[in-house]
């Protein structure tokens, strides 16, 4: 991984107050933040800089009386969303396999069926300018579940700019689908809901921030237990790909024939892949982070890597690099080990412009919130 002359954790667990999260005071339990996390990045009209970061509230004791515990927003089967409430589920212990912490997966059935130990909210964070100091933390603004589709939380918010108008994607969690919503706003704070825009377990939806053609444009990631293998000798590893789609109005997309961003045969390290930040247009083509995923044990390790696309069809690659751009940094993390329960994980989710640098959210190790300066030129043609 290249040094940055600007890296450091900017907010976490312990900057999250739960008395205003929006499950206080909603049933008989202590609850903390097992993470605040995955940050989309935008700035704002007055120059400061918004992060959406993805608070994971967790039970304190998740496991009691024979039972594994899951947070569940609850409708009440009414379609007015001020009647809903949090509830919890207990599942028997013997039905369940706990070992990853952040879930537990139900035995016994054809399908692969877990739920969390945790539900997500959106917390929006008001930034400086240069994203190195807290300003705001604006409680009255957090995105919280409203419908049944969203009962098992609300997670990685991407947020994009197109014209004057703010984008926000995020992966809605339930047992009807892992969809993919959608939020729009005039000022980047305050947003309105739009609808589900894609369906089930298509992760990880990026809107270039800029229109090619007339038409948005999305980065978008199906996922399957099921993969068609490329030919021997192929330069490509089959598995979860970054494919794009188009549309006409950010609410109805269509997939694009050709294949976006693929794993390469070459290296290991991007054997899972998935979105990273919102492409933004450069004077080389759209540069977009994105993630690879190197197995190991349950999660694997992730780091952040970067490509350049062709500004009018970003099914081509005008370059990247098979180098981490980022890497997990455990030197950052070390003031909140006894909060740790992953190791190797960065996943960045937000860029803006800086002049001659860039400012990039991440999470990090799924608990906190990582601002880091890299100097535009990382991302330049190298000379001939």
């Amino acid at each position: 991984m290249m040094a940055h002359a600007v890296d450091r954790l900017i907010f976490g667990p312990d900057d999250v107050d739960l008395a205003r999260s929006p499950l206080a005071g909603q049933f008989d339990a202590e609850t903390y933040v097992l993470g605040a996390f995955n940050p989309a990045l935008t700035r704002l009209p007055n120059g400061n800089l918004a992060m959406h970061v993805r608070v994971a509230e967790a039970l304190r004791r998740p496991i009691r009386d024979g039972n594994v515990h899951a947070i569940r927003w609850d409708g009440g089967g009414s379609s007015d969303t001020a009647r809903g409430r949090y509830v919890l589920d207990a599942w028997p212990l013997d039905l369940v396999d706990t070992a990853d912490p952040r879930k537990f997966l139900i035995r016994g059935g054809r399908w692969k069926v877990m739920a969390l130990t945790s539900l997500s909210w959106i917390l929006p964070v008001e930034l400086s300018p240069d994203g190195l100091a807290v300003v705001t933390v604006h409680y009255d603004k957090a995105i919280a579940p409203h419908a049944s589709f969203q009962c098992y939380g609300i997670e990685d918010a991407r947020v994009s700019k197109v014209r004057d108008r703010w984008l926000m994607t995020t992966c809605s969690v339930s047992p009807e689908r892992h969809s993919t919503t959608l939020y729009s706003s005039d000022n980047g704070l305050d947003w309105t809901f739009e609808d589900i825009v894609l369906d089930h377990q298509n992760k990880d939806m990026l809107i270039f921030e800029g229109l090619i053609g007339g038409q948005y444009w999305a980065q978008t990631r199906p996922l399957g237990d099921l993969y068609f293998a490329y030919p021997p000798g192929s330069e490509w590893r089959s598995g979860p790909s970054i494919n794009l789609a188009t549309s006409p109005d950010a609410l109805h997309w269509k997939p694009y024939r050709e294949p976006g961003i693929r794993a390469h045969v070459d290296t290991v390290a991007t054997a899972r892949m998935g979105g990273g930040t919102p492409p933004i247009l450069t004077d080389d083509g759209w540069l977009t982070l994105w993630h690879g995923v190197e197995p190991k044990e349950i999660v694997g390790i992730y780091r952040t890597y970067w490509s350049i696309l062709d500004r009018d069809d970003p099914s081509k690659l005008v370059r990247t690099s098979h180098t981490p751009l980022l890497e997990a940094a455990p030197d950052l993390t070390r003031p909140i080990e006894d909060k740790m329960y992953l190791r190797d994980v960065v996943f960045t989710t937000g860029i803006v412009d800086a002049g001659d640098r860039y400012v990039v959210a991440s999470g990090e190790a799924d608990l906190a919130c990582r601002i880091t300066h890299i100097a535009k030129s990382v991302f330049a043609a190298p000379e001939v």
